[in-house]
């Protein structure tokens, strides 16, 4: 009787160096990309042919109406957006802080001028209006 004494090769795929890098990727990619700060809402912002990106601020104010009104994702109306303003910048300097703006292109003028001084009231004299891209007509 023969006895086959000879080893055969195990064949052992190691995925630990492929989880390392697939999880390196998951968060690459969470550290990378850049999430939207404002509420869900949908507005139609007004075009404008000098609008720019701007980089993530400190205070976002989105005017919906007069009884709708987010500062930092705190709900409130025009009338209380003073108070809010205040409490959100509460310990800080007012130099340092920059406001943005968000209205839509059928909101009352009215509407932006109130916010505009509430903000003036509080201290904050950069303020950027958030726009779109004009866009291009076909000649």
């Amino acid at each position: 009787m023969t006895i086959d004494r000879r080893l055969k090769p195990r064949i052992n795929v190691d995925l630990t160096p492929l989880i390392d890098i697939v999880f390196q990727l998951v968060i690459f990619f969470m550290i990378s990309s850049t999430f939207k700060t404002a509420p869900g809402i949908e507005l139609v912002l007004p075009e404008s042919s000098t609008a720019s990106a701007i980089t993530i601020t400190e205070l976002s104010i989105v005017a919906v109406s007069d009884d709708e009104v987010y500062v930092n994702k705190t709900r409130t109306t025009l009338s209380g957006a003073e108070a809010v303003i205040k409490n959100e910048l509460e310990g800080r300097s007012e130099e340092d802080v920059q406001a943005v703006l968000e209205a839509g292109a059928e909101s009352p003028y009215q509407l932006v001028v109130s916010l505009l001084d509430a903000l003036k009231k509080n201290g904050i004299e950069t303020v950027s209006l958030t726009t779109r891209p004009a866009e291009r007509l076909a000649k």
